[in-house]
């Protein structure tokens, strides 16, 4: 394939910094409190140029933090690939999306910047990951002497199915989420279990309002407290990821530390095969 032009349209910037924005305004109306909560911006099936044009450095007049315009997800393992062949390794990567036990070894190992996994749900994804992410540790790069990831463990979070949905990953609350924790804790040494992340059903996300709350959520943050309890660790150590476009104002409200926006950041997505990791665009189109 011949090299495609990755020139940021200006104006494509403004309006994608304006849309983060408004998402920011919105998580810190839900969050009174002020606790730290992460956005991933979910650039799934979007070019790299929307994440360069992002990711680089904002305009002196922008109200957004250098780390809000660092954390990118996407949701399949090539797709991410090669993304981050293109995109500067500041980037910090989130692994989001249903991941094969197959490509999960050379995805920890081959992706310097893969900052976090959200969506392990059994051992065998754990134990691939932890020996991916060991070979790139004990690997002699010279390139990695001063990255914030030298030496440095991934983060995982286990995806826990809250809703019962069965077209939804993830394991069961209750005895399997407990037993995972546990095995990542004192079976992979190159991970570093962060939290728990669950996708609500989306009829109790639109039929959730400011002053109910969702089922889903409130089991996720109910399976945090108890394995926090059970694996003698803080509650607060263990980071509840949960709320996407549709939902995340009340997921903060419900104690969500990390939320996933997409579509209200980059539009609406076009079908799979028709997206572009590399999308020619012309200066000021």
């Amino acid at each position: 394939m011949a090299e495609e032009d990755m020139s940021v349209n200006p104006q494509r910037a403004q309006q994608l910094l304006e849309n983060v924005s408004s998402v920011v305004s919105r998580v810190t109306a839900a969050n009174p409190s002020q606790r730290p909560v992460r956005i991933i911006l979910v650039s799934k099936l979007k070019p790299a140029t929307d994440i360069l044009a992002l990711h680089s450095q904002p305009s002196p007049q922008s109200p957004l933090s250098r780390e809000t315009l660092t954390h990118f997800g996407e949701n399949y393992v090539q797709e991410l690939t090669e993304k981050a062949g293109l995109l500067p390794r500041s980037i910090k990567w989130h692994m989001i999306g249903a991941l094969q036990s197959k490509k999960a070894k050379n995805l920890a190992a081959h992706i310097p910047n893969l900052f976090s996994v959200d969506s392990v749900d059994s051992e065998r994804k754990a134990e691939l990951l932890d020996k991916g992410r060991q070979t790139f540790l004990d690997a002699k790069d010279s390139d990695n002497a001063d990255s914030w990831y030298k030496g440095r463990r991934l983060d995982v979070k286990v995806q826990v199915n809250t809703s019962g949905e069965e077209s939804k990953a993830g394991v069961q609350p209750g005895a399997e989420t407990t037993s995972l924790c546990s095995f990542i804790l004192e079976k992979c040494p190159a991970l570093h279990l962060s939290g728990l992340m669950t996708i609500g059903a989306i009829a109790r996300s639109k039929a959730t309002t400011a002053e109910t709350e969702n089922e889903d959520f409130v089991t996720l943050r109910d399976e945090r407290d108890r394995v926090a309890k059970e694996l003698g660790l803080k509650a607060e150590d263990l980071v509840l990821s949960m709320g996407m476009s549709s939902d995340f104002e009340g997921a903060i409200r419900q104690g969500s530390g990390e939320v996933r926006i997409g579509s209200t950041i980059f539009g609406e997505r076009p079908p799979k095969k028709d997206a572009k990791v590399k999308d020619e665009v012309e200066e000021g189109k």
